[in-house]
Order: structure tokens, then C-alpha cells, then sequence
């Protein structure tokens, strides 16, 4: 006996036999033990389960791109799949925030695989109930609130696998220049098809467009109308519409949502994409070949859009007929946030000789566009600096957070700083917007300096200490994209 166990009592596994065996070889095999705390198997149900998931929707999608008319009358036997479910559940935030229920990620795993069958039957038999939204406010750069919704872990399971398969059709449909939480697509990539377009088509106007609360007031009715065009399978309906009725918890009390989709959850982009797909980009495809005589380029994030036109009259034309539309589905232009400027190659030459100053600007996924000329041959180019608003507000957000940190070790307040600045240099790291990284560091670097003095009345904090911290913590700015016409060229 070892350790209070015999060797027969341990689980077996066969060995290979000796080469040139003279004897069958099911009477050479020897059997031997499994080492102490050694499963009996290998747990491979991830990567099986990765497999399978892939192989049905590669399945859907083959079908979605075979026929753009078709319409899919039994999907739901793909969602409540276990392997389906547990896919979507380990592509969830680990640390997101629990919605109603309190139920964390890491709660929901302890009985993962019984919690997940259950979740399955549920789903299979029609007894499945989505939890109301927490509602949580964040604030907008302009003072304003911004209601996001926290789902409950179970109805984000199921959201997460419900887009799965609705994306192997849908991004087969969904056009080039629409960009919003798609998968493979970032902002990024928005960003550089626009810059290309400013520059390489006849854009002189362009239409700064944004709707108007948009996820707060999407419509159901017309929603599932639009989903039903490529989606037939009743139970997949109703599993939409039991989200979109599901409520909102705020301040302790249920309200019903009889409009909206709430932002935060796993379905609501996708949702909306749908939506906006079928009310705006089809739409503007089918402008662009049947009215417009000019070039005429599109790029869409979501809700918010640039349009560019080649003539003045078309541009307007495409404005006053684009409210129209959206007034047709319930939606409306926001009357700040949506502007028609004259921008492009000519539009400097022109105002300047209208006597009407230089070309206006125009903000786009947190960068203000403007009329620019290149040093080297002062041809036209498009300058792109990080919005004044966001990055204020940023550095408040690190003014505030310096202060709750003060008493925290240097190295400590140096490590978050560091992915602070790394974060924000990752993103507005492109070129022409240098000189705002520079600035973004400098006021970071003052606002630690400034919090680091008020420590101590005693021993005050030289420039000359805290330029070698700012060198040791801070990351100097730096481009991390490049040209927008080199990138694509390389994409092509």
C-alpha cells in the first residue's frame, strides 16, 4: 500500500507494447496506473464545443450567402445547443457588473455545467423568462445623462448566443461603409475609409449626421417587421420580443418599455444594425445610384454618420429626404448634433472668397475633422485632432481619481497612469494628432505633480525628481496608426 491506497484500487490505462511483438498484441498490453491526482481524462469540451459551434454557423451562413432572399424558418435549435451556450458564456466580461439577479461570472461557473443545461431545457420547452434591465446613468460630454442598461448573466448568455447566429446572416446582408459593432470592424476602420474618401473622391459637402435618442426610441413593431424580411422562425421572435418587454429596474421600480432597446446589452447593437440597415442603408444604396449625379461617400458607426457630396444641391436634396425617411420609422435627425458644411479640397478657396472665414469642422468617433494642407507639397489633406470636450473630460476623470489615490505608493499611481496614457495614445495615436497626445501627457504629468506636493508640507517635490518619474512612468506619444491610404493600400 502507498499512502492508504492499493495499486489495484487505481484507475488503469493501457501502455504501447514492445516493438516486434511476438504475441497478439491484446495479451502483450501491459496495464499500468494513473499518476496520484491525475483525471481519467483530458476535458477537451471547449475545443470541441468551438468546433461544433463554427461548423453550424458556417452552415447558416453558407445558406444566408446563397440565397439574399431567403428566410430562415428553424434557427432556434442552434441557440439553446449546450455548446452553443457555453461559447457564449466564456466570451462574456469576467467582471462585468451583475444585473437584477446579483448573479457574478464567477458565481455562475461554480455549477456551470448543470446551470447551463437548465438554461437549455428552459429555452427548448418555451419556459425561458428574461430579467428587466438595471438601469445605471453615465454622463455625456455635454453635461448630459446617458441611460445604459446592466442585464442579468443568464439573459446575456442567451443574447450573446442569439447574435451568433443572427450575425452568420446578417453580416452577409449588412453593407461596406457600416461599421458599428461588427465583428473584424473598429473604429479605426471607419475612420480610415473616411479619410480616404474625403481625399480621393469629389466630396465637397459633407452632412454630420446624428440621431436623436436613438436606442430609446427604436420601435418594436417595426423592428420585428424588419427582422421577419430574413428571420421566420417564431421562437426566435418571441425570444426578441421577451427583451425588448422585459422593463427596466430603476431606483428600485419596474417601468415598462413599450419602445427602445437598452444600451449595454449583448443583442442591442445588433438590433440596431438591423434596424438602421434596412431604414438608412439601403436606402442611401439605392439614393446614391438613382438620384445622385456627383460622387457621393457614406460611413456609419451605429447612429452616427457622414455622408459627402460632390454638389451642393444633392446634399441638401439627400438631407431634407433623409428626415423624411426616418420620420416614416419613428426616428429623428438631432437638430445640433446634424450639420451640412462645405469641406473639401475647395471649400478653404471658396469661403475665403465669400469673405466667410475658414472651412467649419466636424467630430466623428472622438475626432474633429478639419481642412488641412500637407507640408511637404501643400496639397489638400484632412486634419484630425482629439475632440477638446473628450479629452477635458478625461482629465477631469484623472484629476478626480489622482485625488482618491492620494495616500497610494508612487509606483502604485505610476503603473495606472502609464495604462492611462498607453490607452489613450493607442487610440488617438494617429497622424496630425501629436501635438494633442503632448498635451494630453504634459496635463496628466501636472495634475501628478501637483497631487504628489500635496503628500508633504515638509520636503517639497522638485521639477527635477518629478521629470524623472514622469520619464520612468509616462509613455511618450507616438503614432500607432498609420496613414489611412497606406493601411488600406496594404488591406487591398
Amino acid at each position: 500500500m502507498m499512502n492508504g491506497r492499493r495499486k489495484s484500487d487505481r484507475p488503469v490505462v493501457a501502455t504501447k507494447p514492445a516493438n516486434k511483438a511476438g504475441a497478439p498484441v491484446a495479451e502483450r498490453v501491459e496495464r499500468r496506473g494513473l499518476a496520484e491526482g491525475k483525471p481519467p481524462r483530458q476535458n477537451t469540451d471547449r475545443a470541441q464545443d468551438r468546433a461544433t459551434v463554427q461548423s453550424a454557423l458556417g452552415r447558416i451562413r453558407q445558406a444566408a450567402v446563397k440565397d439574399k432572399r431567403q428566410r430562415f424558418i428553424s434557427l432556434m435549435h442552434h441557440i439553446y445547443e449546450v455548446s452553443m451556450l457555453r461559447e457564449a458564456y466564456y466570451e462574456l466580461k469576467r467582471d462585468a457588473a451583475p444585473g437584477v439577479d446579483g448573479e457574478t461570472w464567477r458565481q455562475y461557473r461554480e455549477n456551470l455545467e448543470s446551470n447551463l443545461a437548465d438554461l437549455s431545457a428552459r429555452l427548448r420547452r418555451g419556459a425561458y423568462r428574461a430579467k428587466a434591465v438595471r438601469r445605471v446613468f453615465i454622463t455625456k460630454d455635454d453635461g448630459r445623462v446617458r441611460p445604459l442598461g446592466v442585464t442579468a448573466l443568464e439573459d446575456k448568455i442567451v443574447q450573446r448566443a442569439t447574435v451568433k447566429v443572427m450575425n452568420a446572416i446578417y453580416e452577409t446582408d449588412f453593407l461596406g461603409y457600416s461599421y458599428g459593432y461588427r465583428p473584424g470592424k473598429s473604429q479605426h476602420n471607419a475612420l480610415d475609409a473616411l479619410y480616404t474618401g474625403l481625399l480621393t473622391r469629389k466630396v465637397n459637402w459633407v452632412l454630420d449626421g446624428d440621431l436623436s435618442s436613438f436606442f430609446d426610441g427604436l420601435d418594436h413593431d417595426w423592428l420585428i417587421k424588419l427582422i421577419e424580411h430574413r428571420i421566420t422562425d417564431q421562437r426566435v421572435v418571441r425570444l426578441i420580443r421577451k427583451w425588448l418587454n422585459a422593463g427596466v429596474l430603476e431606483k428600485g421600480q419596474w417601468k415598462c418599455s413599450e419602445e427602445g432597446t437598452p444600451q449595454g446589452g449583448s443583442a442591442s447593437p445588433m438590433l440596431a444594425n438591423i434596424y438602421l440597415h434596412y431604414v438608412f442603408d439601403l436606402w442611401v444604396q439605392h439614393w446614391r445610384k438613382t438620384k445622385a449625379k456627383g460622387d457621393v461617400i457614406v460611413v456609419r458607426w451605429a447612429d452616427d454618420f457622414v455622408v459627402g457630396f460632390e454638389h451642393q444641391a444633392e446634399a441638401e436634396q439627400f438631407h431634407q429626404e433623409l428626415a423624411e425617411r426616418f420620420a416614416n420609422f419613428k426616428l429623428k435627425l438631432h437638430p445640433e448634433k446634424t450639420r451640412l458644411i462645405e469641406f473639401g479640397c475647395f471649400a478653404a478657396t471658396n469661403r475665403k472668397r465669400r469673405g466667410q472665414g475658414k472651412p467649419e469642422t466636424f467630430n466623428f468617433l472622438g475626432f474633429t475633422h478639419s481642412c488641412g494642407k500637407k507640408r511637404s507639397n501643400g496639397r489638400f489633406t484632412v486634419n484630425r485632432r482629439t475632440v477638446g470636450k473628450r479629452k477635458r473630460a478625461k482629465l477631469s476623470e484623472i484629476k478626480v481619481e489622482l485625488r482618491q489615490r492620494l495616500h497610494q505608493l508612487v509606483p502604485e499611481v505610476g503603473q495606472w497612469l502609464r495604462s492611462v496614457v498607453a490607452g489613450h495614445n493607442r487610440y488617438y495615436g494617429v497622424p496630425t494628432n501629436l501635438q494633442s497626445l503632448y498635451s494630453f501627457r504634459f496635463a496628466v504629468g501636472r495634475y501628478w505633480y501637483r497631487s504628489l506636493r500635496r503628500r508633504s508640507q515638509r520636503q517639497r517635490l522638485t521639477w527635477e525628481r518629478m521629470r524623472r518619474l514622469l520619464n520612468h512612468w509616462l509613455p511618450w506619444p507616438r503614432l500607432h496608426h498609420p496613414y489611412p491610404l497606406r493601411r488600406l493600400g496594404v488591406i487591398t
